[in-house]
């Protein structure tokens, strides 16, 4: 009987429990029917669960900010299109000079590498003592041909004399006739006159053969006083003495290495090697700013030259740029420069806010925080700018990279470039 006890009382302190424990994970679900029975009916309040945190504010829309970009503002500036050339440094017209008597030793040397020297003036002098005795020969052979010449007058004016009596002798004896004079008489005067008369023909051939030797020897002194002329080498033209290969006591020859090699005038150009699809934006008169090897600063040049003709193994045409007088400059040099091919105005923009597609090129300026996107025509590039014909106006502001997740009208926070691109310095 006890034992029965026991056991009811643990069943209903069990039920109990279960009881509450029902209650507190479900206050609001219907009392089963045998717990009716104990009087627990479902008129208990059913407590709503509380709302989670921050419930409240997931129902409220979230407001998302629109990406910063970075922009630069277009200015109007100048622009300068170059063109990047190297070469050679080489004279613009050099004159080789060489001996022009051959076998003669060189005995005096007048002029250095580097001298400025005048048309005219005196390079170097050749041993002439051979020529001058050639020349004294010739003056002996003219004399004698002088001597000649006048031995020749004068026999032909003896004969011409002899003639003349002899002429006279003969025509008394043909008017006396065969009755006064006897006829060998008058035959020995017509041979007097024949025998006159081919002596005065040989005289005279004497004299034409005298003047003939003369001219013979004043050709001979002639051609003596050029030589000993070319005894002194001379500069056929002023300019600058760039290499000077003559060496005292040497033997020289008109077919041998030339003497010395003059810069005309001293000019040099630049021979540079231009692209053949850059040969064509060349044109005469160009002005350039050329580097020479050790100078610090810049030479001025202008293009002279614009080759016709393309080697066809480098697909590269030549262009020939005049230095300014006066420029340090050396020949065999190399030296690299800008040509300037043209100046403009216009609105410069980083070349990174372009976009390029095709034959087309667009950008996009940022108006009141959207984006607009806008063809340009693109005109010089120089630097990291570049020009911009049409399409964005001065003061207008553009995003400084282009990025392809911006659209047109898309909202942006635009942040001002640290700084906008320089015009090069003219």
């Amino acid at each position: 009987m006890r034992r029965a006890f026991i056991v009811v009382a643990v069943v209903a302190v069990a039920g109990l429990a279960a009881l509450g424990a029902f209650r507190y994970f479900a206050s609001c679900a219907p009392v089963p029917a045998p717990l009716a029975k104990l009087g627990l009916s479902s008129a208990a309040k059913c407590s709503a669960p509380a709302a989670p945190v921050g419930a409240a504010a997931a129902e409220t829309p979230r407001l998302v900010e629109p990406p910063t970009v970075t922009v630069a503002t277009g200015a109007q500036r100048e622009f300068v299109d170059r063109l990047f050339v190297s070469g050679t440094l080489v004279a613009r017209e050099d004159a080789l000079v060489a001996a022009r008597v051959d076998g003669l030793a060189i005995v005096e040397l007048d002029a250095e590498d580097g001298d400025t020297v005048a048309a005219g003036q005196v390079l170097a002098r050749l041993d002439r003592s051979q020529l001058d005795a050639q020349l004294a020969q010739n003056d002996a052979a003219t004399a004698r041909a002088d001597a000649a010449i006048a031995q020749a007058q004068s026999q032909i004016e003896q004969f011409e004399a002899q003639l003349g009596l002899a002429s006279d002798d003969s025509d008394r004896a043909h008017r006396l006739g065969g009755q006064v004079m006897a006829a060998a008489t008058i035959e020995q005067r017509e041979v007097a006159v024949r025998t006159t008369g081919a002596q005065l023909a040989a005289a005279k051939n004497g004299l034409a053969l005298a003047r003939a030797d003369r001219k013979s020897r004043d050709a001979e002194r002639q051609e003596l006083l050029v030589r000993i002329a070319r005894t002194e080498v001379k500069a056929p033209v002023a300019g600058l003495v760039s290499r000077r290969t003559a060496r005292l006591g040497a033997t020289v020859s008109s077919v041998g290495e030339p003497l010395f090699r003059i810069i005309r005038d001293g000019a040099v150009d630049l021979e540079a090697d231009v692209p053949e699809q850059s040969l064509a934006r060349l044109a005469i008169g160009m002005p350039a700013k050329l580097r020479l090897p050790g100078v610090a600063e810049e030479a001025d040049g202008v293009v002279r030259l614009v080759s016709e003709e393309v080697d066809k193994a480098s697909r590269t045409g030549k262009a020939r740029i005049a230095l300014a007088a006066g420029a340090p400059a050396r020949i065999g040099s190399f030296a690299s420069g800008e040509i300037e091919i043209a100046r403009s105005q216009g609105v410069g923009i980083p070349a990174s806010a372009v976009q390029r597609e095709a034959a087309s090129a667009r950008a996009l300026v940022v108006r009141d925080g959207i984006v607009e996107l806008r063809r340009v025509t693109v005109g010089i590039a120089e630097g990291e700018a570049l020009e911009i014909m049409s399409g964005v106006a001065p003061g207008e502001r553009v995003v400084a990279r282009a990025a392809a997740f911006l659209r047109s009208g898309d909202r942006v926070r635009a942040t001002l470039a640290a700084a906008a691109p320089a015009a090069a310095a003219p």
